[in-house]
């Protein structure tokens, strides 16, 4: 664990007035529950507030950039960019995961790696800021860290129905999904997932569970089959 909070400050591109709200955006349930005598907080409640403002700043941003989508393509394409494969990406991509605090216990168990506890922690830190500069702040945040590459996220997050689409279009024959390779405890696996297409494997994935690895086989297949 990094403990240089500062350092974290520099790659968000934001320094806070109130240190310890970014320490509460990083302190996971599991080291409170470890460390009772602290006076510390875990982020739970900062992950919820996070989770409206990013819905509030992703909302704005498709509706300005995108005015020829209906309400139901609108609804898709957030739920893209901020489902939790994809919020885990973007706390990689400034580090997040190295400043978390966690338990003994689920920092041996993988903790630091999981996804569902770094996108939570990514929201807590926009709440953070939101709560320490104002909403200004906080979109800049988003804006910079999570609506970013856009049409990346939008095909990775879209890749299965896209490639069955192409499948069906091309009438290439049956698209499958089978899993090649499991590893790893009950509490910690990863799963190898190749596409297939009529008996040809088109691509492979690797991720914490099925649909996240089917999901990247489909990403990789859809970059090999249309160059």
């Amino acid at each position: 664990m990094n403990t240089n909070i500062e350092e974290l400050e520099s790659i968000i591109e934001y320094s806070f007035n109130n240190k310890e709200l970014l320490v509460n955006a990083l302190t996971h349930t599991s080291y409170v529950n470890e460390n009772p005598s602290k006076d510390v907080f875990d982020n739970e409640r900062l992950e919820y507030l996070g989770d409206a403002v990013l819905e509030v700043v992703s909302s704005k941003f498709i509706y300005q950039s995108y005015p020829d989508m209906n309400e139901g393509e609108m609804t898709k394409f957030r739920a893209s960019l901020v489902c939790e494969p994809t919020l885990a990406s973007d706390a990689r991509d400034v580090k997040l995961p190295d400043f978390l605090y966690l338990g003994k216990g689920e920092e041996s168990s993988g903790g630091r790696n999981r996804d569902s506890i770094i996108s939570d922690a990514f929201e807590a830190l926009i709440a953070a800021i939101f709560l320490d500069g104002g909403y200004e702040k906080a979109e800049e945040f988003i804006m910079k860290f999570a609506m970013n590459d856009i049409e990346h996220k939008r095909l990775f997050n879209d890749s299965k129905s896209i490639l069955q689409e192409r499948v069906e279009k091309t009438k290439r024959g049956e698209l499958e999904y089978k899993i090649i390779d499991e590893k790893g405890p009950d509490h910690d696996k990863t799963f190898t997932v190749a596409a297939i297409i009529d008996g040809k494997t088109v691509g492979t994935g690797v991720g914490p569970n099925k649909k996240a690895a089917e999901q990247k086989a489909a990403f990789n297949a859809l970059k090999d089959i249309e160059g």
